[in-house]
């Protein structure tokens, strides 16, 4: 019975160990280094990784590389109100990674470039909103928003020459949950972008941004009850970036910065701007609000490398070398449908839900997407990181099926 019991004690003693000594083994790549390994070393079938290769190349987006002009020959360039507002950069030609068991075994274009990579920057955002979480600056991310605002101050340098009795019915401050309406949105509202959040925001009236029906009902139609109605608004996600900033007391790419991409070993390039009139004032410091989009400029200026290290924490639950940057808890909130929209969970997390998106892929694959169409697949089940740029939205499908058929059974 004595040894029975010791035998028994020490199984589930060492059963404690097993998930940390599984992730001790993982490899991680060292700070401006990305072990290669040859597809045959991995069982890797390299003809059809090269077809996947060629497709990804092949199938380069159209789109105007001179990201402003695109802008202004695309839908969003004619909404109203739709001009960039926050700076842009010419794109680069198709490029990418393929990461599969942590080794880099494909790449194609100029993976080092630094581009713009628009919508990605949302699962960034999420990202420093889950932090805040795990320090406790936000107890729940299903809490209404409201109780945490502090007064938000806009910066404005030409403040001081203004005549003061013109401006007398003008507030001082930013109040981004003023509304009944606003004042019944949570967090979580915003991460799944369901707030129907009301307002304008440095310049940008959410209904201009995607509005739909006629015209005459864009100001005055009847608003969702926060959580009911899943609809894709980047001045709802800069509302959640400008509130997040707050919470924190300092610019986002700080945080980010120390809590994950130094971390990670991201190269010293990447860039989270904001806009030209995006600066407020917090513990009398100037700070600049960062977007979570690129859709009027502004954004996550970033290399192919960096968003691969990015994609490869999320990966693997959060977890690089050992210590947990973010915790497990959030990945997996992250990556779970909300009620309003079944592929979609925190921003910028798309799900395979039904393999409707990427019919080759398992469901449980989620990816980071931006216009572009800039991807960053991951595939906990094939142990999959794929990072493809400027390639055309309706063939990612096809690049993943053709990298899956490479891989060993």
């Amino acid at each position: 019975m004595f040894l029975r019991d010791c035998l028994s004690g020490c199984l589930l003693v060492l059963g404690s160990f097993l998930p940390a000594l599984s992730s001790a083994q993982d490899y991680f790549p060292e700070r401006g280094r990305w072990e290669e390994k040859a597809p045959e070393d991995l069982r890797v079938n390299a003809a059809r990784l090269q077809e996947a290769i060629y497709l990804a190349i092949r199938e380069e987006s159209t789109a105007n590389p001179n990201l402003k002009i695109a802008h202004y020959l695309s839908g969003f360039g004619r909404e109203p109100f739709g001009y960039p507002i926050g700076p842009m950069k010419s794109r680069g030609a198709a490029a990418g990674l393929i990461i599969y068991k942590g080794y880099l075994i494909g790449s194609w274009g100029e993976p080092h470039r630094v581009d713009l990579t628009f919508s990605v920057a949302k699962s960034f955002l999420s990202t420093v909103v889950g932090l805040a979480v795990d320090e406790g600056l936000i107890a729940s991310e299903t809490d209404l928003v409201h109780p945490y605002m502090a007064p938000i101050i806009p910066y404005d340098p030409d403040l001081a020459h203004r005549d003061k009795a013109a401006h007398l019915n003008e507030e001082d401050v930013i109040d981004l949950f003023d509304s009944p309406h606003n004042r019944k949105i949570t967090w979580e509202h915003l991460l799944r972008q369901t707030s129907d959040w009301e307002g304008t925001l440095w310049g940008k009236p959410d209904w201009a941004d995607r509005p739909q029906g006629p015209s005459e009902t864009w100001r005055s139609r009847q608003r969702n009850e926060p959580g009911t109605v899943y609809a894709y608004n980047d001045t709802r996600v800069n509302v959640l970036a400008l509130a997040t900033m707050n919470l924190w007391r300092k610019p986002l790419p700080v945080v980010l910065k120390e809590r994950v991409m130094d971390k990670i070993g991201a190269s010293p390039t990447w860039r989270w701007t904001g806009y030209e009139n995006s600066f407020v004032l917090i513990d009398g410091q100037i700070m600049q609000f960062v977007s979570g989009g690129s859709h009027w400029g502004g954004g996550m200026m970033i290399n192919a490398y960096d968003l691969a290290r990015f994609g490869y924490l999320t990966l693997r639950k959060g977890r690089w070398k050992g210590e947990q940057l973010i915790s497990s808890e959030w990945i997996t909130k992250s990556r779970k449908p909300g009620p309003a929209q079944d592929n979609y969970g925190f921003m910028n997390y798309f799900l395979n839900t039904g393999k409707r998106e990427l019919p080759a892929a398992p469901e449980s694959a989620f990816f980071h997407l931006g216009a572009g169409t800039n991807m960053v697949y991951v595939d906990e089940e094939h142990d999959l990181v794929i990072v493809s740029r400027w390639i055309k939205n309706a063939s990612k499908a096809e690049l993943v099926s053709l990298v899956l058929e490479s891989l060993p059974d």
